[in-house]
């Protein structure tokens, strides 16, 4: 719409009579390829078991506007640190959002109403992890753990591009054996208990969204 635009057709339109004019060919993009395999419930467990062998970091950083939470993932759920490691590295985590806050329990993480998050888990996979709960890690206060799918299943199958923390105080017991926790909250817990503190709606939706700004792999 603008008057450049309509100078600038103009132009490449006009062509002199002497002119030879050579068609040119635009090379085409490469499809750039895959690093890794789209996932799907038939492979995840065996990329995350290769993957965890190949990747032994197990610490992160949240990064939020409240601060930093500093996080240990544990050694023994090889396959739901590999996949917190994995998502974290591919930048899923970039501008999702601490989604769900319920006051004196947890704050939930890894999801937005965004169509680019979508868009993001589509390029890398639909795909459930199992529950890993004996490992005698408990929903203390601290805890990370991974909630079940919105699928119904009856083996509460985890969604892996999700994740809660617990910051009630005694912990949250009621859910041991029922979800996998997978590591616990070693600097930052005061930047939990902020979150958890802000305004939501009836949907547990915190009313000023909180955003996750990166997930960083420390030391």
């Amino acid at each position: 719409m603008s008057c450049e635009d309509k100078q600038t057709s103009k132009q490449n339109t006009k062509v002199e009579k002497d002119t030879i004019t050579v068609k040119t060919e635009v090379p085409k993009k490469k499809k750039q390829e895959r690093k890794y395999p789209k996932l799907t419930d038939d492979n995840a467990l065996q990329f995350f078991l290769d993957y965890s062998e190949a990747h032994k970091e197990n610490k992160v950083r949240i990064v939020t506007d409240f601060g930093n939470i500093d996080i240990l993932l544990y050694e023994k759920t090889k396959f739901h640190r590999a996949n917190f490691i994995f998502l974290a590295k591919q930048k899923y985590f970039d501008y999702t959002q601490f989604y769900r806050v319920v006051p004196n329990f947890i704050i939930q993480g890894g999801s937005s109403d965004g169509m680019n998050i979508a868009k993001r888990r589509k390029k890398i996979g639909r795909y459930l992890l199992p529950p890993d709960t004996k490992n005698g890690y408990k929903h203390k206060r601290g805890a990370v753990s991974m909630p079940s799918s919105e699928i119904e299943n009856p083996y509460k199958l985890a969604s892996p591009y999700q994740f809660f923390i617990v910051n009630r105080k005694g912990g949250a017991p009621f859910l041991d054996g029922d979800y996998t926790v997978f590591g616990e909250v070693i600097s930052g817990m005061d930047v939990v208990d902020k979150i958890n503190a802000v305004e939501t709606d009836d949907g547990e939706w915190p009313v000023k969204s909180v955003y996750i700004k990166t997930v960083e792999i420390i030391e």
